[in-house]
């Protein structure tokens, strides 16, 4: 079995040197399940730019503002876990399409509050809840011992990847 051609999705050869003692349908089987993690977000995100005309990011920013009330930039920054450079863009955008306002309370213009708009709030209310919600949900589920396997696993892909730094969005 060893002997055997291992081939990723594209039926492409994978040298058997480089996975050993990983049968070529295991090899497979990892792919597709990292394939399917990301369309479920794809989908998730083409249907709220469909249905809402708002980005991931830009619901993540709503709902931090709605269960968190009026924030600094980079106090949302924080909890959506982006950059502030890349929060002012997004606050840029949704104060464009009248969800978010920025608001001086004090005498330094420097300091600014986002806050949500009428609008902005009940897209906040009604929208669906982040994809994320649903895993929350199913590692609810999960015994202690399983959730420790899970971040393992996760650890070790995102390791071979090399995207530990990378900004969530």
């Amino acid at each position: 079995m060893l002997n055997d051609v291992k081939t990723d999705l594209q039926n492409r050869p994978v040298p058997n040197e480089l996975v050993p003692n990983v049968p070529g349908d295991r090899i497979k089987e990892i792919i597709y399940q990292i394939r399917r993690l990301i369309q479920a977000n794809d989908l998730h995100t083409k249907e709220l730019n469909r249905e809402y005309q708002v980005s991931v990011p830009q619901l993540n920013c709503l709902v931090a503002l709605h269960d968190n009330g009026s924030l600094p930039p980079s106090q949302i920054a924080r909890l959506i876990v982006l950059k502030s450079s890349t929060v002012t863009g997004i606050i840029d955008r949704l104060e464009q399409k009248g969800l978010v306002a920025r608001v001086r309370n004090s005498s330094d213009r420097r300091v600014i509050t986002i806050e949500l708009t009428e609008a902005g709030a009940k897209l906040a209310e009604n929208a669906p809840p982040p994809l994320h919600h649903k895993i929350v949900v199913g590692l609810a589920k999960l015994s202690r011992d399983e959730i420790a396997n899970v971040i393992e696993s996760l650890n070790v892909l995102t390791g071979m990847l090399d995207i530990q730094d990378l900004e969530v969005g």
